[in-house]
């Protein structure tokens, strides 16, 4: 798999499907969405950030690169406590593969270990690439597995990828992340709702690479599921001005404080109680934590998104940023584990 990243950071367990697939525009994809077709059967147009835009990322980056890296050497902590030298991280394409970067690179600042790093496929509804996992396992100790993401939503990807380790005993089928406002990560950086700046852009914060892709006429049974390569972008390629910002904020060993205490689950329950006021049936189309709603914002067709304070700048700049360029409403909403939460319009109603 081509991508910006360089080789000694991540090793991509994924096919290269660069020209085989026509991006669709985002209303096209929705209706194909609420129509019955899977999201990984299509991929979309990527979004140009604006210069205003951009002056937003940037800020972000200058703002949190701090707390970004504190939250990755967390992690990076518990894991080295937990696996040990021999640790393989496993990071979930897209999102989590920059976050597996910084995790590796602070276990090799702080502890000396330069440990394996694969980034593979896992998919909502589909499952986890199995391509992928046996190819891993077939390198390592799957005791000394350890998934790693970006931040939780609703904590479905967590579920998914419990439900796919179940064929896979020997593997911990735990998630690591950034940011665990669904309060379902074992191991996290912090509960509290994070903005990390890599979720403020698409490709061009995360390698050049597409979200990945499924679909039988161009993904094998022997394939690795597929992303598209953007090296039309690369003069406008932030990947590593992202991570090198992370990690020239990286703190001492001694310095770094973990996060105890087992995960309570109640984002769902936040996420379910937003559905119902809203009368919103389907809990799909509603999309908590700063991640997911800037998300639903460069790449669904959003009714609204909801924020805990209409105020929130520092945290929330690049939110109202986006939605005043879409023209989508901002209201604030009473959030209690989230700072934003987005809700997809339904195209029926559209």
């Amino acid at each position: 798999m081509r991508s910006s990243y360089k080789a000694d950071d991540v090793t991509l367990l994924l096919k290269d499907i660069t020209g085989l697939v026509q991006p669709l525009s985002t209303e096209e994809r929705e209706k194909r969405i609420q129509s019955g077709t899977h999201y990984c059967e299509m991929l979309p147009i990527e979004y140009v950030p604006t210069e205003k835009y951009m002056r937003t990322y940037y800020s972000a980056v200058e703002n949190y690169s701090d707390v970004t890296a504190e939250a990755a050497a967390a992690c990076a902590c518990r894991i080295v406590e937990e696996k040990g030298k021999d640790a393989v991280l496993v990071s979930l394409a897209r999102a989590g593969t920059p976050v597996g970067i910084l995790i590796k690179r602070y276990i090799k600042y702080a502890f000396g270990y330069d440990v394996p790093h694969y980034s593979v496929s896992i998919i909502r509804g589909r499952g986890i690439d199995r391509n992928a996992v046996d190819c891993i396992i077939a390198r390592h100790s799957p005791d000394k597995i350890q998934f790693v993401d970006g931040w939780t939503g609703k904590g479905a990807i967590t579920r998914q990828l419990e439900e796919a380790m179940r064929d896979y005993p020997g593997i911990d089928p735990s998630l690591a992340v950034l940011s665990d406002p669904a309060g379902t990560a074992r191991i996290c950086g912090t509960r509290h709702d994070l903005l990390i700046a890599s979720s403020c852009l698409n490709s061009t914060v995360s390698g050049l690479i597409s979200r990945t892709f499924l679909r039988s006429d161009i993904i094998g049974d022997k394939d690795f599921h597929g992303a598209v390569y953007y090296g039309e972008l690369a003069d406008s390629d932030l990947t590593y001005h992202f991570i090198d910002s992370v990690c020239g904020k990286f703190p001492e060993p001694d310095k770094v404080r973990t996060v105890s205490g087992e995960p309570d689950g109640s984002g769902l329950a936040e996420a379910k109680a937003i559905a119902k006021h809203f009368g919103i049936d389907d809990i799909n189309l509603v999309k908590p934590s700063i991640g997911e709603a800037t998300r639903v914002l460069l790449r669904r067709k959003p009714e609204t998104v909801l924020v805990r304070s209409l105020h929130d700048e520092k945290f929330l700049g690049h939110l109202y940023r986006l939605a005043e360029e879409k023209g989508v409403p901002v209201q604030e909403y009473p959030l209690r584990n989230y700072l934003a939460s987005g809700i997809i319009k339904k195209m029926a109603d559209c």
